[in-house]
C-alpha cells in the first residue's frame, strides 16, 4: 500500500497543508507579487519575459497552479511541473538597462528572492488573517518549503528554513530593493487591473475589486508600503479586521465553488488528489480543506501531526 508521501507532496499533517489550503492565500498571492516587484532585476525579468502587463492575473493563476501541484499534487506531478519551470527559466534572459548586463532568469539569487517573497507573504498574511500557527509551526512551514524551492532549482541548504533565517534574509536584501517604473506600474495593475480580452465583460465590476487590491497593498510590511507610497495609510487594526473578514467569508465557500477561480488543469489536479486521498482512507466529503481536521484522517495516520491551528 502506498504511503501518504507517495500520494501528495505535502500531506495533511504538514504545516504547508494548513497554510496553502487556507483561502487567505488569494491575498497572500497578490501581496507576494507586490513584494517581489520591489527587486529591480526580478521585476524586469517578469516585465521582459511575460504577458504580465496584459494579464496580471494570469501570472497569479499560474503561480497558484505551481503551488497547488507542489503541495497537493503527486510527487510525479510536482517533478513534472518543476522540470517545466526550470526549462522555461533556463532559456530566458534579463537585460538590465542600469548596467548594460544580461542576466539569467534562473540566477539563484533571483530565484531565492522570488521564493522568499512568496512564502513570507503566504505565511504573514495567513497568520494575520487568523490562521493560528505557532512560531514552531511557522518554522516547520518554512523548512517544508525548502522542498518547493528545490523544484525551481534552488538547493535546500541555501533557503531560509525558519522565521529567524527568513528575517535575516529579508533584512539583508532590503538595501537592494527600490521602486522602479515597472514596480510602480505593477502595483497600479494589481490595484486596478486591465482585464484580458476574454474577461472585458467584467469591466463594470472593477470598482468592486479595488477593496481587494487595496487590502493586499495594506497588508504589505510597513517598509514596503513606505517605498511605494501609492495609497494613504489606514489603521493597522482596520487592515487586520478586514483580512480576518475576508478569510472567514472565503473559507465559508464550498470547495467546488471556490475552485472555479483556478485553471482547468489545476482543478483536474485537485480532483485527482481528492480521489487518491479518498482511496487511502481519508474522509474527503468536505474536500481537501476538510482534511485540516485530523478526525477525517484514517486511523493511525501520521502520529507526528503536532500542534493544530485553532483559527
Amino acid at each position: 500500500m502506498a504511503s501518504i508521501e507517495d500520494i501528495v507532496v505535502q500531506p495533511p499533517h504538514t504545516a504547508t497543508w494548513l497554510v496553502h489550503i487556507d483561502r487567505s492565500m488569494w491575498i497572500g498571492g497578490v501581496h507576494g507579487l507586490m513584494l517581489q516587484a520591489l527587486h529591480p532585476l526580478a521585476m524586469r525579468g517578469v516585465w521582459q519575459n511575460s504577458t504580465f502587463q496584459d494579464d496580471p492575473f494570469g501570472r497569479l493563476r499560474r503561480t497558484a497552479d505551481f503551488v497547488g501541484r507542489v503541495t497537493f499534487g503527486s510527487p510525479a506531478e510536482a517533478e513534472e511541473i518543476g522540470r517545466r519551470v526550470r526549462g522555461i527559466h533556463r532559456s530566458l534572459r534579463i537585460d538590465d538597462p542600469d548596467t548594460g548586463r544580461t542576466h539569467r532568469v534562473d540566477d539563484p539569487e533571483l530565484l531565492l528572492w522570488v521564493h522568499c517573497a512568496e512564502v513570507s507573504s503566504y505565511l504573514s498574511v495567513a497568520r494575520r488573517a487568523g490562521l493560528a500557527l505557532s512560531d514552531r509551526q511557522a518554522d516547520r512551514y518554512l523548512a517544508e518549503q525548502r522542498r518547493s524551492a528545490g523544484y525551481v532549482g534552488l538547493h535546500a541548504e541555501d533557503v531560509p528554513g525558519s522565521l529567524a533565517e527568513l528575517d535575516d534574509y529579508l533584512a539583508g536584501v532590503r538595501p537592494a530593493l527600490k521602486v522602479t517604473p515597472e514596480a510602480a506600474e505593477t502595483v497600479r495593475f494589481l490595484l486596478w487591473p486591465r482585464l484580458p480580452a476574454g474577461l472585458r465583460m467584467l469591466n463594470p465590476g472593477k470598482p468592486a475589486y479595488f477593496p481587494f487590491g487595496a487590502l493586499c497593498y495594506h497588508s504589505l510590511p510597513g517598509w514596503a508600503r513606505r517605498m511605494y507610497g501609492v495609497l494613504p495609510e489606514v489603521p493597522r487594526g482596520a487592515v487586520t479586521a478586514a483580512l480576518r473578514a475576508f478569510r472567514l467569508s472565503m473559507n465559508a465557500l464550498p470547495e467546488p465553488v471556490h475552485d472555479r477561480a483556478f485553471t482547468r488543469r489545476t482543478r483536474e489536479m485537485l480532483t485527482a488528489s481528492r480521489g487518491r486521498l479518498g482511496a487511502a482512507g481519508y474522509d474527503v466529503s468536505r474536500g481537501l480543506k476538510g482534511l485540516t481536521d485530523p478526525r477525517r484522517w484514517p486511523v493511525g495516520a501520521s502520529p507526528a501531526a503536532g500542534e493544530r491551528p485553532t483559527g
